[in-house]
């Protein structure tokens, strides 16, 4: 099956056997337990999981930074997919560990909760407090070679998954005032799905890094593409001022609502706060924290602190200067974020999160150290910027007024379609089973696809759903008019999907989620790219969370039909790269000798090559949409969807090298 579907572990009870005693009893030593277990310690053996061995071993560098001891690492991809890392820290120590009688090289790479991170005169903050970062990596790899510079002298060892193949030995001299680690390590193909990394994945990270980390150097390079000049691909990232520069980076693609970047630093009870913040005549909140530079995607308490601070100065202010006195409709806590940009970061001495892949942060003292930062910070600049003060309070009460006309429009809906949230459109094909994680929805362009794939489908457990036309481009229009588009209905309707609570007005609501894998299956043309395009943005900005439950795919239909011209052989193929191998296969060569039918649309296809080549699981390739990373999805999709269209052009322009077009 060539879905790419997420390797849940599960374990099942079969029941106790009759002679279950001490001897069933399994004890997993050393790095084992990574091994037999690695969703556990890395997210999972997918794509993410593969890309975070590498934010592990980049995180104990920037680990380095942080102590004042790092200023330049240097990220490469290899032409075999192994990955390097080098730093010019100290250097990991090789010396003899008193209690193990083994180098501490040896020690910090092969033993779980090893490191200098719990000593806390090594490491102020940390990401990686666990521990369990570079040996993880190392238990997951068939091969690592660590090299460490320090004394005036190289160290390496050696190791494949999990365990030493040489001892720790001096393999040359370095000058003294040369110092660092490298890492370089290769994943391991029997436990990742796919060991191939994509370079903006990791390029995407490391950009963050650089804003988070202002006077760090952070480089990249690609030693598997090379341009047109044979120059390998590659990028450095440095950042002087940190958090602002990052929020204009952020909304490089967006309209600024003010011209400043607020940028508040301060410290309250010991924790040191940084915000940065702007406001783009957008009526979307892109709120990006961090907690000793991780990603923690599920925000905390220092989101928490944040959203307090901000609705509370703000409202504050706007009552102070009486600028409420007018409004109609009630201001809630979110019309405060509408059109928001804004990066928090916090550096927690413990920090608590909830699991290894450090989500959300935990920690209650945190969400009084941001609150008060924020507060004083954020009143002081708008007492000392009226101009722009008013601007703000006069977007929220646009905002206001904006979010009340969408709920009225919401309700229209409810009112005119009693089945709203449970009834279906009439245009769509439902499937027989009522199982969500068995049953899926291809969201199909046009009647005529619909029709075969009506006729294609297996009835049992997948439904069709024709949309007409382009779907509503989100990115462009107020809320209010989301509710107002014929075809944004229907997918709410057949997905059984409501939007709004009163906690959160843009919430999508998936607890009457009716499929577990939603399906874009669109042309393989220009136009299909662009409706597929379009329903990925409507995801994004009104039904994210169906993105983050990894519930939505994009079908794969192929470019060719080809067979010999004594019809002996026949293949599907989905690019130009099989389509030639195809005719030097069965055809020599000579493309005169074999039938091509190009695919113009899924209308061209009848409902068994439909089903045979898009359709049936068996045979099927899905794509999973997935976010690596929140704050450079966002600005990617203000870039190709939004007004402005040189951002879009540039784009194109510097990215077109590296596509796989259709010709």
């Amino acid at each position: 099956m060539a879905e790419e579907y997420d390797n849940l572990e599960q374990t099942r009870e079969q029941g106790q056997p009759a002679d279950y005693s001490a001897h069933n009893i399994q004890v997993l030593e050393g790095l084992e337990a990574v091994r037999k277990r690695p969703s556990m310690y890395i997210g999972d053996t997918h794509v993410k999981g593969l890309h975070h061995l590498v934010s592990e071993v980049v995180d104990n560098s920037i680990d380095e930074a942080l102590a004042g001891f790092c200023n330049h690492i240097d990220v490469v991809i290899h032409e075999d997919n192994s990955v390097s890392v080098t730093d010019n820290g100290r250097g990991i120590p090789v010396d003899e560990h008193e209690k193990l009688h083994k180098s501490a090289l040896e020690v910090v790479m092969t033993v779980l909760h090893a490191g200098g991170k719990f000593d806390k005169g090594s490491y102020k903050v940390s990401g990686g407090l666990h521990g369990v970062g570079v040996s993880c990596v190392n238990a997951l790899s068939n091969y690592l070679r660590a090299e460490v510079r320090r004394d005036g002298k190289i160290y390496v060892q050696e190791y494949s998954k999990g365990k030493p193949t040489t001892p720790v030995r001096v393999e040359g001299e370095c000058p003294l005032e040369s110092h660092g680690t490298t890492v370089l390590f290769r994943p391991d193909d029997t436990i990742f799905q796919s060991t191939v990394y994509d370079y903006d994945i990791l390029a995407t990270r490391l950009r963050d890094l650089a804003y988070l980390n202002a006077g760090v150097t952070l480089t990249i390079t690609d030693l598997r593409v090379t341009d047109d000049n044979g120059e390998h691909r590659h990028e450095t990232f440095y950042s002087a001022t940190g958090l602002d520069e990052f929020v204009r980076y952020i909304d490089s693609n967006k309209e600024p609502l003010i011209a400043d970047v607020i940028h508040i630093t301060g410290e309250r009870g010991g924790i040191p706060v940084e915000v940065a913040m702007t406001y783009n005549t957008s009526f979307n909140e892109n709120v990006y924290s961090f907690v000793n530079n991780i990603n923690t995607i599920e925000g905390g308490t220092h989101l928490t602190g944040f959203r307090r601070g901000l609705g509370a100065t703000l409202k504050r202010y706007a009552e102070d200067n009486k600028m409420l006195e007018k409004v109609k409709v009630e201001i809630k806590p979110e019309d405060f974020r509408q059109g928001l940009t804004a990066v928090i970061s916090v550096k927690v001495l413990e920090p608590q999160f909830e699991g290894q892949t450090k989500t959300k942060l935990g920690n209650t003292e945190v969400i009084g150290a941001v609150e008060t930062s924020l507060r004083d910070a954020l009143a002081t600049y708008l007492e000392e910027h009226p101009a722009a003060a008013k601007t703000i309070v006069e977007k929220i009460v646009l905002a206001a007024t904006a979010r009340h006309a969408a709920e009225s429009a919401r309700l229209k809906v409810q009112r005119k379609s009693p089945m709203w949230g449970g009834g279906l459109p009439g245009k769509l094909a439902d499937c027989s089973s009522r199982d969500p994680a068995k049953s899926e929805i291809f969201l199909v362009e046009g009647d005529s696809a619909g029709g075969s794939a009506k006729q294609g489908r297996d009835r049992q457990f997948q439904a069709i759903l024709p949309l007409r036309g382009k779907i509503l481009n989100v990115e462009k229009v107020m809320d209010h008019k989301v509710f107002e588009s014929e075809s944004v209905v229907n997918i709410f309707r057949a997905l059984g999907v409501t939007i709004g609570t009163d906690e959160d007005p843009k919430e999508a609501n998936l607890s009457k989620l009716r499929y577990h894998r939603i399906i874009i299956m669109t042309d393989a043309d220009v136009d299909g790219a662009h409706i597929a395009t379009l329903l990925m943005t409507f995801f994004f900005r009104r039904m994210r969370p169906i993105i983050d439950n990894g519930y939505l795919y994009i079908a794969s239909p192929p470019l060719y039909k080809i067979s010999t011209k004594k019809g002996n052989n026949m293949e599907y193929c989905w690019n130009d790269m099989q389509l030639q191998q195809f005719i030097d296969r069965y055809a020599g060569g000579n493309p005169d000798s074999v039938k091509i039918q190009r695919y113009k649309g899924l209308g061209e296809m009848n409902a068994d090559e439909l089903r045979e080549t898009t359709m049936d699981p068996e045979n099927r390739m899905l794509k999973k949409v997935n976010i690596s990373d929140a704050a450079e999805a966002d600005r990617i999709f203000s870039m190709l969807m939004g007004e402005d269209v040189e951002p879009r052009r540039k784009f194109i322009e510097e990215h077109a090298v590296y596509a796989n077009l259709d010709t």
